[in-house]
């Protein structure tokens, strides 16, 4: 049985209140089938899709393209949109890649700048929408990503770093702008790059059990389709790793996920999820990204399968006792999206039919003839669990004729119920706040 956490009650409590829905979240008509394809020309607030595997085209090799954006400066009058009754704020800028941002129990910002090597802090609004405080916590590291809290709750011990090499913790107290300590190394070694477009999933993100006993660790492939028989650099990766949080290797929670880019707690179920990376060079619309629970032990098809038993046809014919194995996931997006970080609204801001949804950073994709992604997308959730759609949220970062400005990666859900995204296209932080105006 599944434990009831308190947001789970809260969420429960709201859905029985009798609340007048706001006509920006009026729900419009699901596009679904071929249809749900898209391109950045489609992608709007309030546009909501569902793709299912009965969608799904035959691979198309020859189909695929190197289309990846030349970023341009931020044109005149060019701003991230929001349904109507949200106001999009430039909170924060002058970093130098402003990738994963989490929110701190005291309501901090803490942000990894991970080219740069350092993790940011940022505190406040000031009258003109900035931050307050933009301060440096932490340098030095090798290129930083995951943050975490630990213990859980509203007075953590230590905050968490997962380097693309290693864990890493600092002492914390509440309302620490720079480290207290110098870092202490949790898990030695992660397996680290590779020869990939952008650096070869270098990303590693860390998330903890609501119990507290146990620390995923996410690592994307080396590779696009190569297995660990011919690629012994695959070892441990295209993995959620467990570890204990002092460090200890526990086992592989689940294999066969590419590139699980953000992982989340869902506040209802407790279980763990992940934001995708899937696999190229199958077709402008194959293989897609997802958004999917972790199942402890379960297996998600790479490299042999895609989205339930679906073999790609580079390895046909290996592993055939594997395919009714392979796990569909809850949320089918975009092929080539490039799903980031996701994050689940756990605020009280937003309209009440956002309680409980999560939301998702799509960087955009390269390896497809019409761009798609760009935006921050809402998922749709109905106690703890997905219904499998997906809503346009906050779009605008490319240009009518397809020039790319902004590339959305990191979401948070701050103290006061509001939203913040990361843009390493723009190297901005926004601020998205519900006004109903």
């Amino acid at each position: 049985m599944t434990r009831r956490t308190p947001f789970a009650i809260a969420l429960a409590t709201a859905m029985l209140t009798t609340l007048t829905p706001h006509p920006s979240a009026a729900q419009s008509k699901t596009i679904t089938g071929q249809a749900a394809f898209t391109d950045y020309s489609q992608e709007h607030p309030g546009v909501r899709r569902k793709l299912t595997v009965a969608d799904l085209p035959e691979p198309h090799q020859a189909e695929s393209v190197d289309n990846g954006p030349t970023l341009v400066p931020r044109p005149d009058g060019a701003w991230p949109q929001a349904p109507k009754g949200f106001k999009v704020e430039m909170y924060a800028q002058g970093f130098r890649e402003p990738r994963l941002i989490r929110t701190a129990p005291n309501g901090d910002l803490f942000l990894a700048d991970s080219a740069a090597g350092q993790v940011r802090v940022l505190r406040g609004v000031k009258p003109d929408g900035k931050a307050a405080t933009v301060a440096t916590y932490a340098m030095g590291l090798d290129h930083p990503f995951g943050i975490a809290f630990y213990p859980l709750g509203p007075d953590p011990k230590w905050v968490y770093v997962a380097n693309t090499t290693s864990v890493v913790r600092f002492p914390y107290r509440n309302g620490d702008l720079k480290a207290a300590g110098d870092a202490q190394v949790v898990v030695e070694t992660l397996p680290g790059y590779a020869q990939l477009r952008g650096g070869g999933h270098w990303t590693r993100d860390l998330a903890f059990s609501q119990d507290g006993k146990r620390m995923f660790v996410s690592v994307g492939s080396a590779s696009n389709v190569d297995d660990t028989d011919n690629n012994p650099a695959e070892f441990h990766r295209a993995d959620v790793l467990q570890f204990t949080p002092e460090g200890t290797f526990v086992k592989v929670f689940a294999s066969g996920i590419r590139n699980c880019v953000g992982e989340a707690i869902n506040p209802v179920t407790g279980q763990l999820w992940c934001s995708t990376n899937e696999r190229d060079q199958l077709g402008n619309n194959l293989v897609p990204d997802y958004i999917t629970h972790v199942q402890e032990d379960g297996f998600y098809g790479w490299p042999w399968f895609y989205m339930g038993g679906h073999q790609d046809p580079r390895h046909m014919g290996k592993h055939p006792e594997l395919k009714a194995k392979v796990i569909t996931p809850d949320v089918i997006l975009q092929p080539h999206f490039a799903s980031l970080e996701m994050v689940f609204y756990t605020g009280s801001q937003f309209p009440h039919e956002y309680a409980g949804d999560a939301f998702a950073a799509e960087h955009g994709s390269w390896n497809r003839a019409r761009r798609a992604g760009y935006e921050v997308i809402r998922v749709p959730m109905h106690d703890g669990k997905a219904t499998g759609e997906y809503e346009d949220f906050l779009t605008g970062f490319v240009t009518a004729d397809g020039q790319v400005w902004g590339r959305p990666v990191g979401v948070a859900v701050g103290n006061d119920g509001s939203l913040f995204v990361t843009d390493d296209g723009s190297r901005t932080v926004w601020h998205v706040t519900y006004t109903g105006k």
